[in-house]
């Protein structure tokens, strides 16, 4: 969540924060803000709203500097206020910005205040700066005073400092929530998003846990959490310019909707290029680590947790090996049984997901020695805590509601399924080319249900009145129904759940009634036969049914009964097929509500708070 940006440069660094911003504003917008050392003063510029109003009101008062940091927030302590918005400043002296939750704030609070500190906000952040200030008063340079302080703090931090003291050098550290360091010639930048400095370089260098950082214009020094200084490695970022634009699309998540075929096409290109599924696209120790493995144990939030739902069907049906799904946000906080012969799958797009890499460490601590990370973001945190790695090659995703990261996590698990299951022999020849066969034509069949969009958009205003909705699946669809219902709540603000529907007789139908549009995904499987008697006692009590069916599926429509074909049955890749129309379905009711597609209210895109 929120989002930094720094810099230290021989030009001014004003358009290059406000740009940055305007790019990590999916990070957080409640409010934004940049601070910058101009002329030996600090001066800022701090607005609650969007980065334009703020960047509106930097440039009415003509800032420029060599030496700033910014800041788009989403809020945890205090209120959406001018006054809680960072950066924050010090007694005049410096100002720092800061992602994460300080959990012994009050403490800490407590102690500045007798020690003559004032706060002018409701938040944690504020208690760094006093801290490293008054470290400071005692004679420590700003970085010594902000390793000082680290080791003071309790929680998760992203931090960046300037200080009118050292005019020449800016200062930031990370614990649990990320940063990188961007190296320019004659300038030097640090962000929580590498799409942020991509405008200026694509080389970058990724800190770690515990580690602090020195930048001046012309050089960049790393330490470890015993403070010594370590050497970095350089990489150089894939992110293009044109990925994080735009284009012809009114909303990145339109946009990102329409790139899935591209996205799977890429994260599938290893395996239709090898014509087998192959334990190397896990990393070099997978054919050794994967074939002691007596189960998997996936750890995921939101809409990852629904991939890892989904991908539990396949892997015990194909692989035939026990496999649970936990949210991870729960899997930390209890007391969990630990198989030391289980694979722990971590799931997450940005790889910053702070309850995911909380219950992936948790899950070593309780001896399981084997990971794998399904991710998006490469050289992100999970990534590198894990054995094994799996990326999904989707692409810059901006849109906060995650699309295309979803379906591309499908098709990596289900890589990994036929991976394990031909390392078990499960997987004759036969049905190794008939998997494959189905990989190869995945990309067309989600350009075929991407055709629909016309129709959705007809169903799309009729459900713009409405204030419920549920969704209805069977068997591997039951997890699209949780995602269909998820997508439609998060950007439309529309409250709809989905269930599984024989469970309809169990509780849900009691809200079933004229005014409850029922979305049902039908695909010709084994279970729909079962799947039309559950609709048969939706309309028996006055529902409307919004039928999802393949074009073999036999649903007519008629009076209260709405059903738009998808394309031929795509077997048991069909759960990725069925994903597009309950996202173009969530997407044109959100615009016919004049919601803000791309920055739902209270939800930020890379949630790295509890």
């Amino acid at each position: 969540m929120c989002g930094i940006v720094g810099a230290i440069s021989d030009r001014d660094v004003v358009p290059v924060l406000i740009e940055g911003l305007k790019r990590l504003e999916y990070r957080g917008y409640d409010s934004s803000g940049i601070a910058v050392l101009s002329e030996g003063q600090m001066r800022r510029v701090r607005r609650t709203g969007r980065v334009a109003e703020m960047a509106a009101a930097a440039e009415a008062e003509d800032l420029h500097a060599g030496l700033g940091i910014g800041h788009t927030r989403w809020a945890t302590h205090g209120g959406v206020t001018e006054a809680n918005a960072h950066p924050h400043i010090s007694r005049g002296e410096l100002a720092l910005v800061h992602n994460g939750i300080i959990e012994n704030h009050e403490a800490q609070r407590e102690r500045l205040t007798a020690l003559g500190y004032g706060f002018e906000s409701q938040t944690d952040t504020e208690v760094i700066g006093h801290l490293i200030h008054h470290h400071m008063s005692q004679g420590l340079d700003l970085l010594t005073a902000l390793q000082t302080t680290t080791r003071e703090l309790t929680g998760a931090y992203a931090v960046a400092v300037v200080s009118r003291a050292q005019p020449d050098r800016m200062v930031c550290a990370r614990m649990g929530c990320p940063l990188l360091i961007g190296l320019g010639e004659g300038e030097n930048m640090i962000a929580s998003d590498v799409s942020a400095l991509v405008q200026v370089t694509r080389r970058v260098v990724f800190m770690d846990e515990g580690q602090t950082a020195l930048l001046t214009r012309d050089s960049v020094s790393l330490f470890n959490e015993q403070d010594r200084e370590i050497e970095y490695e350089v990489h150089l970022s894939d992110v293009s310019l044109a990925s994080l634009e735009l284009g012809p699309y009114r909303h990145f998540m339109q946009k990102e909707i329409h790139e899935q075929p591209s996205a799977l096409a890429d994260t599938l290109e290893a395996v239709i290029d090898a014509g087998q599924f192959c334990h190397s696209m896990f990393g070099a120790k997978a054919e050794a680590i994967l074939g002691e493995i007596e189960g998997v144990q996936i750890l995921a939030c939101g809409t990852s947790h629904y991939a890892g739902l989904t991908a539990r069907y396949w892997i015990e049906a194909i692989a035939g090996l026990p496999c649970s799904v936990e949210i991870a946000s729960e899997y930390r906080y209890r007391e969990a049984y630990a198989n030391p012969r289980h694979l722990i799958v971590t799931i997450s797009q940005s790889g910053e997901t702070l309850d995911t890499l909380e219950a992936l460490k948790y899950a070593k601590a309780l001896g399981h020695p084997h990971s794998l990370a399904i991710c998006n973001v490469p050289e992100s945190a999970i990534p590198r805590a894990s054995e094994l790695i799996l990326y999904t090659r989707a692409g810059a995703e901006i849109g906060v509601a995650s699309t295309k990261a979803f379906t591309t996590q499908l098709a990596a698990l289900f890589q990994l399924t036929c991976v394990l299951a031909k390392q078990r022999g499960r997987l004759s020849a036969s049905a190794e080319e008939e998997y494959l066969d189905q990989l190869r034509f995945l990309p067309g069949s989600v350009q075929h249900a991407l055709n629909l969009e016309p129709q959705i958009m007809a169903w799309a205003e009729h459900f713009a009145t409405k204030d419920n909705a549920l969704f209805l699946g069977r068997g591997l669809h039951y997890p699209i129904a949780m995602e269909g219902a998820l997508k439609l709540k998060e950007i439309s603000y529309i409250h709809a759940e989905g269930y599984p529907a024989g469970e309809l007789k169990h509780g849900p139908l009691a809200l079933v009634d004229s005014e409850m549009p029922v979305v049902v995904i039908a695909p010709n499987d084994s279970l729909l036969e079962k799947l039309k008697s559950n609709t048969q006692e939706v309309r028996a009590r006055g529902g409307e049914l919004f039928i999802f069916a393949d074009q073999d599926s036999c649903f007519e429509e008629s009076e209260g009964v709405h059903v738009i074909r998808t394309p031929r049955h795509a077997g048991l890749l069909s759960p990725i097929v069925h994903t597009i129309p309950v996202q173009l379905l969530a997407y044109h009711t959100a615009l016919s509500r004049g919601t803000d597609v791309d920055k739902p209210r209270n939800l930020a895109k890379a949630v790295t708070v509890e």
